[in-house]
């Protein structure tokens, strides 16, 4: 069988669709289609059936998808030893970045790679609700995600998943606010507070969610932005109070304080996921590990390890 054409199968299903899988690899539609029903002929059974206006994978299609990933690794790790042999990690990694990550690591990053000759990092910003981090993996070669729980966010999506950091999530005041003197604070202190909120679904809106659990009363939030600065200048302006990362907004404004909150586990894990074969090039690599030392970097001078 053609390895191309088990790539496409691949693509097939982890993208649901033959329109998906056509803008991905730069294809028509139609031509996807019949280099499918090349490989159906090269492996002697159906591997796709007709689903509504669609083509779904049969048992045999999603079996012999996931053997078109153990090839891509295993030609993945074959090229990446020869590459190690021959060659330092060169060549373009592509990078995808929540902002406050990219706030984080992104300076590190780039100015560690800048040593390295041959290896270009093309990095962009997306923060997309939890789950949807792994759909980016398609698209990017690494993908830097965060969650309440790890790598479990992403189990049995087939993903290479490398822990970065753990940041606590604190609870942002205004300046002038009544507890903003406290060392910490405890639930009942947030008792009627008006929330500035993160999208539904989106990472750390499961603090909001954790918080109604414990206390039986629903936080009541005004405002949801996805973008920290937006909610870090509308607490200051004296608009509510706001879940944070600690981090990026300890100090971010003369006119906001972060406090941490005690009776509850409040942390997001940053991690990066990648698809497996693409995990085994050293160009990639190398960028990975770039990425956990700035982690750890930055960890030191949180005071978090």
């Amino acid at each position: 069988m053609d390895v191309r054409r088990l790539e496409l199968l691949r693509e097939l299903a982890e993208r649901g669709s033959v329109a998906a899988v056509a803008k991905a690899t730069h294809r028509t539609p139609s031509a996807v289609s019949q280099q499918l029903k090349i490989l159906e002929r090269e492996a002697g059974t159906p591997l796709t059936e007709r689903r509504g206006r669609g083509l779904a994978l049969t048992g045999s299609g999603r079996v012999l998808a996931q053997t078109a990933t153990d090839v891509a690794v295993a030609l993945e790790r074959a090229q990446a030893v020869w590459d190690d042999f021959v060659v330092a990690p060169q060549g373009e990694v592509s990078v995808a970045i929540f902002p406050t990550a990219g706030q984080m690591l992104l300076p590190g990053l780039l100015r560690t790679v800048a040593e390295t000759p041959g290896l270009v990092v093309h990095a962009t910003d997306h923060d997309p609700a939890t789950l949807q981090f792994a759909d980016l993996t398609g698209d990017f070669d690494v993908v830097v995600a965060h969650s309440p729980d790890g790598a479990r966010s992403w189990r049995g999506r087939g993903l290479t998943t490398v822990p970065l950091l753990r940041e606590p999530l604190d609870i942002a005041l205004p300046a002038d606010h009544r507890l903003a003197g406290r060392a910490w604070l405890s639930l009942a202190d947030l008792e009627g507070e008006t929330w500035i909120g993160v999208p539904a679904g989106y990472p750390y809106d499961w603090v909001y969610r954790e918080i109604e659990r414990l206390t039986g009363t629903a936080p009541r939030i005004a405002q949801r932005f996805s973008d920290t600065r937006i909610t870090e200048a509308l607490v200051g302006a004296g608009l509510g109070i706001a879940v944070l990362p600690r981090f990026t907004s300890k100090g971010a404004r003369d006119d906001m304080v972060v406090i941490p909150v005690e009776g509850i586990r409040a942390v997001r894990h940053l991690s990066v996921l990648m698809r497996p074969d693409r995990a085994e090039r050293p160009s990639v690599r190398r960028v990975v590990d770039a990425l956990r030392a700035e982690a750890s970097r930055v960890a030191a001078l949180h005071g978090a390890v």
